[in-house]
């Protein structure tokens, strides 16, 4: 895949080709070699005054576009990236939001460009334990870094980001296999299958609660301030396309709240609502057709009118 690099930032071109360069080497030298996936970024001219997400790109020379951008998108974001209105790949790096995470805006370009590689539709899960039930089966987001976020590395003295490897997707540990690129060792252990390191994060769909969630390990304030900045545009890599973006309400439940168990319960009514154990009524659905109350029984309930009555002396046609 050939990724169009169009800078609309303050940076200057002769620096952005230095790191252009670096996270050429990584794709080539370090991510193919473990994914079987290549790719190259390449910087094109700037013609628009601003990005473009509903038309085809100006700028486009590849099959994929990043933009470097040092305004916020209406929304405000962290290097997102989704498909636009006509499946078209793209993603955004905003350097001073990357200056709030204290990390090199060469991190986050690295980041992007490698999850794009991964999963450019942003439709792509693996199915695995869920972060707090081993027992239990989630569907995972497919990304490249996200649970090794916090993590970097250099190459020609930029500094790029760490990435997970295939075997990370599996559902337990493979005897002498590698979950992540740097394979850093914690208390003697490296990164486990579908787990999450120090400031970063895991996202999952949740099959008994039909929810999308996040997960960060508790007490990890990196994390939550990585998510809180990512979280305050309300646009993530599947929000634009889910729409399930809930840092206040999934981050919390999964943090400050044990583990519950969760059922689905039908109403007299036909509509079904989730119920945690412990807690209170869920969040009423709407109901299914097969729960709605049929036509005539609809009429029967409803109140009888009175017959017209013609005027007395008179016969009614």
């Amino acid at each position: 895949m050939l990724i169009s690099v169009v800078n609309f930032s303050k940076i200057a071109d002769d620096e952005i080709q230095k790191v252009l360069r670096a996270i050429n080497r990584q794709i080539e030298e370090d991510f193919a070699p473990h994914w079987h996936i290549g790719g190259s970024l390449r910087l094109e001219g700037r013609i628009a005054t601003s990005p473009k997400k509903q038309a085809q790109p100006d700028e486009l020379r590849g099959e994929a576009i990043l933009y470097l951008w040092d305004k916020e998108d209406l929304r405000d974001a962290l290097g997102y990236h989704d498909a636009n209105y006509l499946g078209l790949p793209f993603g955004f790096v905003f350097t001073h939001l990357a200056q709030e995470l204290e990390e090199p805006w060469s991190v986050t370009l690295s980041h992007e460009a490698l999850e794009l590689l991964g999963d450019e539709h942003v439709n792509t899960f693996a199915a695995g334990p869920h972060p707090q039930d081993r027992n239990r089966l989630v569907f995972h987001w497919f990304e490249m870094c996200d649970a090794v976020q916090a993590e970097m590395y250099d190459i020609d003295h930029v500094k790029v980001s760490n990435f997970v490897l295939p075997l990370y997707f599996t559902v337990g540990n493979e005897r002498g296999g590698r979950n992540d690129f740097l394979g850093t060792q914690r208390n003697g252990k490296g990164l486990e299958s579908f787990g999450v390191s120090p400031g970063g994060y895991i996202g999952f769909f949740d099959p008994t609660t039909g929810q999308s969630d996040i997960y960060v390990a508790p007490g990890d304030q990196k994390a939550k301030k990585r998510l809180t900045i990512k979280g305050r545009a309300q646009i993530g890599r599947r929000a634009v396309r889910y729409r399930e973006f809930r840092v206040g309400g999934a981050w919390r439940l999964l943090n400050t709240e044990p583990l519950r168990a969760a059922r689905c319960v039908r109403e007299e009514d036909g509509s079904s609502r989730v119920v945690f154990a412990g807690a209170g009524r869920g969040r009423a659905r709407r109901p299914s057709r097969a729960g709605r109350k049929s036509a005539a029984t609809a009429r029967a309930e409803r109140p009888q009118r009175k017959s017209r009555r013609a005027p007395r002396g008179r016969k009614r046609r």
